[in-house]
């Protein structure tokens, strides 16, 4: 039994990062195809994502940021999901997720997007939470607004890409009172 249910479901946990999770970390750090997406323009070392498990606080208030271990009730590792930009005077964050390859498509991420969403909205008192999906990411679009995001905005050649630069969508989730 979990000590605490508030980041689980009947599918799946939402866990902080561990020491055991730097070899996830390198591959999906590394993972050229996601650098459009995550801003990465280099590859990280271990001994770098060593040290950034090493030193993070655990804090969203003082990392500004907070990854977690999506995991199956099985504790199988099915990817991650972060709040980060975290603006605690504007109470909103942005969030990301990835989903290793094989459990795609299987309602993990709407299951995940949903847990983070109930505690940044109920734990953290955040306002809204917000994602930026590239035009051509149609499995993130349909994913955000599965999850009752809306599109917002479009941010006009926001992405450079191998093709060229394409726009990005701002998707917005304002807790609902």
């Amino acid at each position: 039994m979990h000590k605490f249910s508030f980041l689980v479901s009947d599918r799946i946990r939402l866990r902080a990062l561990e020491p055991e999770d730097l070899d996830l970390l390198y591959s999906l750090e590394n993972d050229p195809a996601s650098w459009n997406m995550s801003n990465s323009t280099m590859p990280y070392s271990k001994f770098f994502l060593h040290q950034y498990l090493e030193h993070q606080q655990g804090d969203i208030f003082a990392d500004k940021q907070l990854r977690l271990v999506i995991e199956s009730i099985d504790k199988e590792v099915i990817g991650l999901v972060d709040l980060f930009e975290f603006q605690p005077l504007h109470q909103r964050a942005e969030l990301g997720i990835i989903i290793l390859k094989e459990y795609r498509k299987q309602g993990y991420a709407v299951d995940a997007i949903n847990l983070l969403l109930d505690y940044a909205f109920n734990h953290l008192m955040l306002h809204q939470v917000y994602a930026q999906v590239g035009e051509l990411n149609q499995d993130s679009i349909k994913l955000f607004q599965a999850c009752g995001f809306t599109h917002e905005s479009t941010l006009k050649q926001w992405l450079f890409t191998p093709d060229g630069f394409k726009d990005a969508f701002v998707f917005q989730k304002i807790k609902s009172i």
